[in-house]
């Protein structure tokens, strides 16, 4: 079993910090918001993008993968009453020169194999797409 921790803390009216081993990140915790920091929808969305990315990077050399770079758009959709996110949809984009058949057991693995990948699936719909780079 892993286990993770992270602290949070106020700073004021505006901002909020989190910590990890030796890293921080401002939060937006300000009731009008912040220009300069992630709130709690997009730190959702960028810890599903990290998460693919770090299945891509552990993924793709057991797979005989190569690639060159990697991005992903988050997109989520949230309602107001009650206030949840309702839907998520991504495109992971792959900067190589594999195959179509190559992508698509990379995309079916970082579907499989990725801890927050799951996690979310679980509590709202997920859905996405995988490209090579030059085709997205």
């Amino acid at each position: 079993m892993l286990e993770f921790k992270v602290q949070a803390r106020r700073l004021g009216p505006q901002a909020s910090l989190a910590s990890t081993k030796g890293a921080e990140i401002s939060l937006d915790t300000a009731v009008q918001g912040r220009r300069d920091a992630f709130n709690p929808a997009e730190l959702l969305m960028a810890a599903l993008a990290a998460c693919m990315i770090k299945s891509v990077e552990r993924l793709a050399p057991m797979l005989q993968i190569e690639f060159q770079g990697v991005e992903v758009t988050v997109h989520g959709v949230r309602q107001d009453s009650p206030p949840t996110i309702i839907s998520i949809d991504y495109e992971l984009v792959i900067d190589t020169p594999e195959g179509d058949h190559g992508l698509e057991l990379l995309h079916a693995n970082v579907r499989k194999f990725g801890s927050i990948f799951n996690t979310i699936a679980a509590a709202v719909p997920l859905k996405g797409e995988i490209k090579r780079k030059g085709t997205a």
